[in-house]
């Protein structure tokens, strides 16, 4: 499964290249969200190369979420999917956008990649080891290399969002004496958290299970964890919730291993 992931998000890669390089069209989604080309032949691809290898497995996907079309009944597994993550830096032309593809078990992240292709950053995750990929001229894979967290340094490196910052995100940095700050877009923030490149990720701004499944599944299986300021570890599969909308996430905090942390 992890391989066909791989080979879907390569060539989702490709087919956003192709759109990055050219003169795309912009449009608004009903959540005021954009969505471009991009998005949605990447999605296409992804969607019928998964339905493909694994029929029996629903598939949710943003694109097809934001226009409407009803989620399947889940069952004890499903597919995450995000084409482009990251649509706002796409448009304005930076690089910091990825293809998220995941696998959830009994409301866990297990499976996931996350794919730059701007940078050709690659990161991948399954139970037990988390990866780097080197990606070759011809963009095939060309290495692979396991990482893990790192034991929190001292100032510790907090990744935030180039986007989405808000006023709570910027108290809880403040609460951390002496924080080096990264602004990162995307899922990328999950997979510097899973490198050992950086500590701490404080999301207090909305996200979709889409936008984190994968980046948490190799963060998770790097050794970190993703867990809602209750403490408590972040679930997918989150469907009639009262306060917001199917698959919406609360406010969460991923980590590498950090000891005695604060905000717990």
């Amino acid at each position: 499964m992890l391989a066909v992931f791989e080979r879907l998000a390569l060539d989702a890669g490709r087919v956003i290249m192709e759109v990055f390089h050219s003169k795309m069209t912009v449009e608004e989604k009903a959540d005021c969200s954009p969505v471009t080309e991009a998005d949605r032949a990447a999605e296409k691809l992804i969607l019928e190369g998964l339905r493909a290898e694994f029929p029996d497995i629903p598939c949710v996907a943003e694109e097809e979420a934001s226009e409407g079309i009803k989620a399947p009944a889940l069952g004890r597994a499903f597919f995450l999917i995000d084409p482009l993550d990251g649509t706002k830096e796409f448009v304005k032309g930076n690089a910091d956008f990825t293809v998220n593809i995941a696998l959830i078990r009994g409301d866990v992240p297990e499976i996931g990649v996350v794919y730059a292709p701007c940078s050709g950053r690659f990161f991948s995750g399954r139970p037990g080891r988390a990866e780097t990929i080197t990606i070759g001229e011809d963009l095939t894979i060309a290495g692979r290399r396991k990482i893990s967290v790192r034991d929190g340094r001292t100032p510790l490196t907090i990744v935030a969002s180039r986007s989405h910052r808000t006023p709570e995100t910027d108290a809880f940095i403040r609460k951390i004496e002496a924080a080096e700050i990264v602004s990162v877009g995307s899922s990328l923030k999950f997979c510097l958290l899973a490198a050992g490149e950086a500590d701490v990720y404080p999301r207090f701004s909305r996200t979709m299970e889409w936008d984190t499944a994968a980046g948490d599944a190799i963060l998770r299986a790097a050794g970190g964890t993703t867990k809602t300021t209750d403490g408590k570890p972040l679930v997918y599969g989150k469907r009639n919730q009262t306060h917001d909308a199917d698959f919406a996430n609360p406010s969460f905090i991923a980590t590498g291993r950090v000891s005695g942390a604060p905000w717990f």
